[in-house]
Order: C-alpha cells, then sequence, then structure tokens
C-alpha cells in the first residue's frame, strides 16, 4: 500500500514506551501465581480521560470530512500497535517462564486501551460530523469501523478477564480471543488505511464523499 501506514514502523519497543502511565503495578514474584493488579485495573479511567481529551483536541481542528486525513492515519497507526500488542501477548502468554507470560499480561492490558482509545475517537468523530451537511457519505464510511472498534475493545477486555482465570478452559477463552482480537485489528487497520486513502486521493479531485453519496455509490466503488 503506498499510503499505508507501515506495521514496520511500529516496533514493539515503541509499544512499550507509549504511554509512561501504563505501568504493571506488581511483578509476577509479587503476586498470587498470576497477574490480578495489572496495568489497565488501576489505568482504565486513565485511558479514559486520555481518549475524551484526545476527542477534544481532534474536534477542535476537524470541520469536515476533509480535516479528518491527519486523525485517520494517527488511527491506523494506533490499529497496527494493537495488531502487534496482542499478536506478541499472544506469542509470550504461550511461554513457560513466568517473566515471559508477565509480559504477555501486560501487552494485552496495553491493547485493552489502545482499543478503548480507537473506539472513543471514532464514535468522537462521528458524532462531530453526523449532522454537518455533505457528510452522510463519510459518517457511513465510519460506521463498520466504529463496530470494528467497540468489538475490539470488548474482546480485548474479555481476553484481559478470562486469561487471569485458574481453570484451563478460562484460559483457553482468553486466547480464543487474542486470536479473534488479531483478525479484527489487521482487517481495522486495512480499512482505516484505505478510507484515509481515499480521502486524501478526495481532496484534489472532483468525487468527495459528499459527491458519492450523491450518487449512490460507496466510495470502494469509486477507488476501483
Amino acid at each position: 500500500m503506498a499510503d499505508g501506514f507501515g506495521v514496520q514502523e511500529f516496533s514493539i519497543h515503541a509499544l512499550l514506551s507509549r504511554d509512561a502511565r501504563v505501568q504493571p503495578t506488581r511483578t509476577w514474584a509479587q503476586s498470587t501465581g498470576k497477574p490480578e493488579n495489572r496495568a489497565m485495573k488501576n489505568t482504565s479511567s486513565s485511558h479514559a480521560v486520555l481518549a475524551n481529551d484526545t476527542q477534544a483536541s481532534n474536534a477542535a481542528d476537524i470541520r469536515s470530512s476533509a480535516d479528518s486525513y491527519p486523525m485517520l492515519r494517527r488511527l491506523g497507526g494506533q490499529a497496527y500497535q494493537l495488531h502487534a500488542a496482542a499478536r506478541a501477548a499472544d506469542h509470550y502468554l504461550g511461554l513457560d517462564d513466568a517473566r515471559d507470560r508477565e509480559t504477555g499480561a501486560w501487552l494485552i492490558s496495553c491493547a485493552f486501551g489502545i482499543a478503548a482509545e480507537l473506539a472513543a475517537d471514532l464514535d468522537g468523530l462521528a458524532k462531530l460530523l453526523k449532522d454537518r451537511p455533505g457528510e452522510g457519505a463519510f459518517a457511513a464510511e465510519l460506521r463498520p469501523l466504529r463496530t470494528r472498534a467497540h468489538q475490539l475493545h470488548a474482546s480485548t477486555r474479555a481476553a484481559d478477564h478470562f486469561l487471569e482465570q485458574d481453570n484451563n478452559e478460562d484460559r483457553s477463552t482468553g486466547s480464543w480471543l487474542i486470536a479473534y482480537a488479531l483478525g479484527i485489528a489487521e482487517k481495522m487497520a486495512s480499512e482505516l488505511d484505505d478510507v484515509a486513502s481515499r480521502l486524501k486521493r478526495g481532496a484534489g479531485d472532483a468525487a468527495t464523499f459528499s459527491d458519492v453519496g450523491a450518487g449512490g455509490r460507496t466510495l470502494r466503488d469509486v477507488a476501483a
């Protein structure tokens, strides 16, 4: 993808340093054998505040769909970060060393936080533009992305919970939920990439989001 976000840009090192406020509150050895007091247990409220603050700062600069390109690029990057976090968590949780499992537990909590930010930002963008003239087609493009974002939020939250449990069936459920989240994150990142690319092209073309809506065709039809 010529205008893609580039998975290679988002290393695990960058992911682990992206938010200094999200840190494990106890080591595995200090816990009772599982990371019950993990990062997201004490930072979910800070993620909510961060998401709301991000919405507010972005909203000030967005007056139409044409202004949304930088935000969509950033959200696509976050989707790739989430995919990387979930993939790494799936790997580390399958290892025998307690420190590796602690890393995997922290990574899925990190993915949960990113998913919360994605869902909040997309909801905020859709709410901002839904009543503005000529933005109906763009709002329709955002609808499936918002659905995926909330699916990601729910699946990573559930995975975070089930992986803490003692019985194998619950842990297996947690592992399956990570695999589910991986698939959604990959699709969502690609779709955000597509929407942002079309939006960028539309800034210099006659076919904008509102023009597409008037013709009764989807943006994917026009781009094809």
